[in-house]
This record gives structure tokens, sequence and C-alpha cells, in this order.
């Protein structure tokens, strides 16, 4: 981005909270997601020379306590090799609430990255995002399996990938139940002919995530980034993988909930995905009688009726033959023994 501006008298003094350079220009980066969730990225150039990032929001998952776990993971990740930009305190040592824009926001600053993310390396005059290569999975799985192994347990805060919690208080229910309930009322206005076949797949899911509900809680947690996308991925200039950043849906979850979630395609393809993933993890990561048992049953809660699933099943309406193959394929997962074992040893 090149459209550097002259900070504004608010900025000025936000970011004086936190530095004594001399701040000279500035990139404001809206990372808003409606109303409720008020974010802004300013990138800051000094008069040394120098970049940081500071980061402002008003929404009700982002708070002072909240900020310090996501500082402390970082932290852990760096401790086990790989490159995170250190979130700053301000000159109290504190995350302080200011005005910016008619919001109160808390507002915290970050190291400027010295590394581009997958998403900043555009390819040609097409501006394509580079795709995640094979090779950067696996490190990015073994990562992950090795933050998993450390079973941190320094904050009850969950990811923003809880199942049978909510992430933030105005949630109404968790992400999968939601989606989950999203499909069932699309499914529900579909031709009388699909009905028996919508009940059947309510029930078997339902069936389900009540038996994993009953196991969840004493499965492994351990404290995770949560948000692995091509915007977040840092590599460096010959595109090998170096670390991550954006820490804001961090927070304790189940790793195979985390790792799971973090895979996501159409049904074959998302499979395929999954118990690589497991495979590469398994070199790092332990596991348990309990996760090889449970892995299917959290497979069949989140997957066949997962937000993408919605959206699909949404585009088919009218097309009776398209959408008779789409709830086989549905009734399939939620009832196919597939081995995850096997990639779990």
């Amino acid at each position: 981005m090149d459209n550097w501006t002259l900070p504004t008298d608010e900025i000025t003094l936000i970011f004086s909270l936190f530095f004594d350079d001399t701040l000279i220009s500035c990139q404001v980066i809206n990372t808003s997601r409606g109303d409720s969730d008020f974010r802004k990225t300013i990138i800051a150039k000094t008069g040394s020379g120098n970049k940081w990032v500071i980061k402002l929001a008003d929404n009700d998952f982002t708070f002072s306590d909240k900020i310090k776990v996501w500082q402390r993971t970082v932290s852990e990740y760096l401790a086990l090799g790989y490159y995170c930009p250190k979130i700053i305190c301000d000159k109290t040592g504190g995350f302080p609430v200011v005005e910016y824009n008619g919001h109160k926001c808390v507002a915290y600053a970050e190291e400027y990255s010295l590394y581009d993310s997958i998403e900043d390396r555009r390819t040609g005059e097409s501006d394509r995002v580079e795709p995640i290569s094979d090779s950067i999975k696996n490190d990015i799985w073994s990562m992950t399996a090795k933050v998993a192994a450390k079973r941190f347990d320094y904050t009850e805060y969950p990811s923003a990938y809880c199942l049978f919690e909510k992430f933030c208080p105005s949630d109404k229910y968790d992400e999968v139940l939601e989606n989950a309930l999203n499909w069932k009322e699309c499914a529900d206005t579909l031709p009388k002919e699909f009905s028996g076949q919508v009940q059947r797949i309510w029930r078997l899911w339902t069936d389900n995530r009540d038996a994993l509900e009953k196991v969840y809680k004493k499965l492994p947690t351990s404290v995770f980034q949560a948000d692995l996308n091509p915007t977040n991925i840092l590599v460096d200039k010959d595109g090998r993988f170096v670390g991550i950043y954006d820490f804001n849906l961090c927070g304790k979850d189940v790793f195979l909930n985390y790792l799971m979630r973090e895979n996501y395609d159409d049904f074959e393809a998302e499979l395929k995905s999954i118990c690589s993933a497991l495979k590469i993890s398994s070199e790092y990561y332990h596991f348990s009688d309990i996760e090889k048992d449970t892995a299917l049953m959290l497979y069949r809660c989140l997957k066949p009726l997962w937000y993408t699933r919605v959206e699909r099943l949404k585009k088919l309406k009218g097309n009776n033959a398209a959408i008779e193959a789409f709830l086989d394929q549905t009734e399939y997962y939620l009832t196919a023994n597939i081995d995850f074992k096997a990639y779990m040893e």
C-alpha cells in the first residue's frame, strides 16, 4: 500500500501513549466486521525511519486481560522458534482505552512485521494471492502440533473456534451450532420430497453432538493463535514459512477441534487435508486414546453441516437432482466409518 497520509490529532495522541518518536505519516486500515465489531489498524511511520502498528478495537471480545493472553501466546510461539511480531504495552505497561472516530477503543501496539504474509506476496499483474504450498502446510501443522504438545493452560478464554461455549458475550450460540441451525433452516425450505432425509440428517447430527458433548471437556487443550489463513501466515523472500501474526482470535482450545476447523474445502479434499494434518501432527504430538476415539464424532459435528455446506445448499435450490446428490453426500459423511486413528499413531 502507498496511501500514506498525515496523521490526525487523534492518531498522534494515541501514538504518543506508546512511543516517544515523532509520527510523520500513517496508513489506516479498516478491519471492522459491522457496527458491533469496530476495528482499525494504524501503520505508523516515524521520523527515525521506524514503523509500528497500533490496533484499536471496540467490540466485546477485545479487552486488556485478553490482550495479555495474546501477548503471552506470542512469546510462547517465539520460544518455539517461530517469528511473531511482539505485542507492546503503552508507556504505563497497560492497554489504554482511547477515543477514536466516536468509539471508545482499547489500544495496543505491535512490532511491524519483518516478513510479508502469503496474501501480500502478489504475483504479476493479476494480483492473485499465492496459494499455500504443501510444504508450508506441513510446516504449519508441525508448528501447531508443537504448540498442542505444550498443553498451555494459562487462560480459560476460549479461542474463536470454541465448541459448546460462546466466544463473545453477544453470541447466541457457538459457531458450530449456529451453522447447523442455519443448515436446518435452509433444508426445511426444500421440496417436501426431501423432508424425510432432512429430518434423518438432523437427527444424526444432533445425536452425535449430544454424544460428543459428554466427552468433549476431557479432551486435551492448549492455547492457539486460531486464525491460520493467507493473511496471517508469514513467509521469507524465498517463500518459506517463518511464522504468523494476528492473535486477536487466540485462546484455549481442544487441539482436534482446532485442527479440523483450520481445514475446509469440498468433502473429499477437506477429508484428505484433515488426514494429512493428523499424520504430520503425530510426528510432534502424541494423540491420546480419548482423542483417537473422539476424532470421528468431532468430525461429524464440525463438518457435514458447516457454513460452506449451507451456502452450497442454497445455490442448489431448483435443481432437485443436485439437491438429492448433496443430501446423500451429507448423510454419507455423517455415517461413514472414517479411520482417523490410522493417521494418529
